[in-house]
């Protein structure tokens, strides 16, 4: 499992420290499916980056007894002067994985054809970003972080990556963050939303949606 204990996260900004995470708890059960939704700007990545371990909180404590993945479609890892082959080789490399065997599944999943042999410094966003995610289900985990990756790319990118991804997580945890309120309802069992720093469960992903939708409607009123 994952546990985390009164998390908090603050960051230093011009107008004085922004406390982004506010004494959250969660626990994350072997095989449990969490969603949680929020908008933009909300948290969610940093949620997930603590999660994962790349980034510590300022206060509170993040206990793991799982596997846990970076979160999913994170581009940021990718080498811009390499090719999209070579970084798959050196990442085969590093972890013992059979190249061909990768390769054929990457080129399956991103259809990016001749383009994994061009520097990854030239490619879109979106590609980057399939790349990121076809790479991201190369290793088992015990737990899958996913930011709102499950929208990126055309439709039969999608399709596939889905394909890929269920086979993967057959049986393991998976956290899904996302402003998509159509994702949690259709790969989650558990939910919460996320606004202001705090962390809310709901029983019934309707009931978090619908919560969810009332924030977003506080916001355009304000806003207007």
């Amino acid at each position: 499992m994952i546990i985390l204990n009164n998390v908090t996260k603050t960051y230093s900004a011009r107008f004085g420290n922004r406390k982004v995470l506010d004494d959250i708890s969660l626990t994350i059960m072997p095989g449990e499916k969490v969603g949680i939704l929020g908008r933009n700007g909300a948290g969610k990545s940093t949620l997930l980056r603590i999660i994962s371990g790349s980034e510590k909180c300022s206060h509170g404590q993040v206990i793991r007894k799982m596997n846990v993945s970076w979160p999913m479609g994170l581009s940021g890892g990718l080498q811009g002067t390499l090719s999209g082959f070579d970084n798959i080789k050196f990442l085969c490399r590093v972890y013992g994985l059979n190249l061909e065997q990768r390769l054929e599944q990457v080129e399956d999943i991103t259809g990016l054809g001749k383009y994994l042999r061009e520097p990854v410094a030239t490619y879109s966003t979106g590609m980057k970003s399939k790349l990121a995610l076809a790479i991201s289900l190369f290793l088992d985990f015990d737990c899958y972080l996913i930011d709102e990756s499950l929208s990126v790319g055309d439709r039969a990118f999608q399709e596939r990556y889905k394909e890929e991804l269920d086979k993967k997580r057959e049986g393991k945890a998976i956290v899904l963050v996302t402003h998509i309120e159509s994702q949690i309802k259709n790969h989650c069992k558990s939910f919460y939303v996320l606004s202001n720093g705090k962390l809310r469960k709901f029983e019934y992903g309707i009931n978090a949606i619908n919560f969810y939708k009332n924030l977003k409607s506080e916001t355009q009123f304000e806003l207007g």
